[in-house]
């Protein structure tokens, strides 16, 4: 595994990753989706390990592919549900985390509303001197690091099945569409496109995206556009990214309705024809059939990439959890 140059202890960001970083997550994923297609699915890469998912708000696809990808390298796994927890009874994050610590956690993958939680519980392990990683499953208006990673590597594993790597994106045009300002999936993405020299184009209402976005894109490989209309970001794009209206956490009536989000935001095969004739249509999930796109869109092969971004998921969660986890076998 490419992993001889790997130094990151944690994953919380990827506002600091490296090209060398991104690309050794490409390699690494690309060796184990080859893992993946064998008859016998698991390695005894993490054999001994424990990894604990503490996830604090609801998640289908992200927990259940870090589940899935611990096991296939054989790390034993604990699952965490703040619903029936002792949080209910008073106890505290950090002493939860703590409580995992106790039972011989390496690797805790954290998921909370609120922005900040999993690098506080990551600087509570460093200040408690033991090797335990923290990788950031989600956390609030914040970023979801891995989620942003299996988009890439979905992307570059379609322009290069044998050799994904961050130069195939070098001058695509890829356009994010939706409730950017409430998304995390938004953030790390801007993070990891911009990385990698792609021309970047937002698209939302003004409510959903405000200026100070255009701050992702100083001093960026990548050229980062704003839109508050739609068709200047679909025009020639290469992909397209939609994400879910995330009205639980709207504060203020930002929409004058969904149907009208639909007709001016929502994507469509009428609205795809404004791309390359290969366009291709992301969406992290779960979605809203409907709304920020068409059910039949996003059921056609043809366009979509959404259950090969789920698949990507457990390759790359592998290589994630390898990465920070490799270290620590003895």
């Amino acid at each position: 595994m490419p992993s001889t140059n790997w130094t990151r202890h944690h994953i919380l960001s990827l506002a600091d990753f490296t090209l060398a970083e991104y690309d050794t997550v490409l390699q690494t994923a690309a060796s184990f989706q080859e893992v993946l297609s064998r008859r016998t699915k698991k390695v005894p890469t993490l054999q001994g390990q424990v990894v604990a998912n503490l996830f604090f708000e609801p998640s289908t696809r992200t927990r259940s592919s870090f589940e899935l990808a611990a096991k296939r390298l054989s790390a034993d796994t604990l699952n965490f549900a703040s619903a029936t927890s002792s949080m209910t009874k008073g106890e505290t994050i950090l002493d939860t985390a703590k409580t995992y610590l106790a039972m011989g956690t390496d690797i805790m993958v954290v998921r909370h509303k609120e922005a900040g939680v999993p690098n506080a519980i990551a600087q509570e392990m460093d200040r408690l001197g033991v090797k335990v990683s923290v990788l950031n499953a989600g956390d609030g208006q914040h970023e979801h690091p891995s989620q942003a990673l299996l988009d890439l590597f979905t992307i570059c594993t379609l322009l290069d099945p044998n050799h994904p790597r961050l130069e195939l994106l070098k001058n695509k045009k890829i356009a994010i569409v939706g409730d950017i300002l409430h998304s995390r999936v938004a953030r790390s993405n801007i993070w990891s496109l911009t990385a990698t020299g792609a021309e970047l184009h937002l698209a939302a209402p003004p409510t959903l995206l405000p200026k100070l976005f255009a701050d992702y894109g100083k001093n960026r490989l990548g050229k980062l556009f704003l839109h508050w209309q739609l068709e200047p970001a679909l025009q020639d794009a290469d992909f397209v990214m939609t994400l879910r209206l995330q009205k639980e956490r709207m504060s203020a009536n930002l929409l004058p309705s969904l149907r009208e989000y639909h007709q001016m935001f929502g994507i469509t095969r009428s609205k795809l024809q404004l791309c390359k004739p290969n366009v291709k249509v992301l969406h992290p999930g779960p979605v809203n059939r409907g709304v920020e796109i068409s059910s039949d869109l996003m059921d056609d092969p043809e366009f979509s990439l959404i259950q090969t971004q789920v698949t990507s998921g457990v390759a790359v969660r592998m290589a994630l959890l390898y990465l920070i986890g490799s270290g620590k076998v003895t």
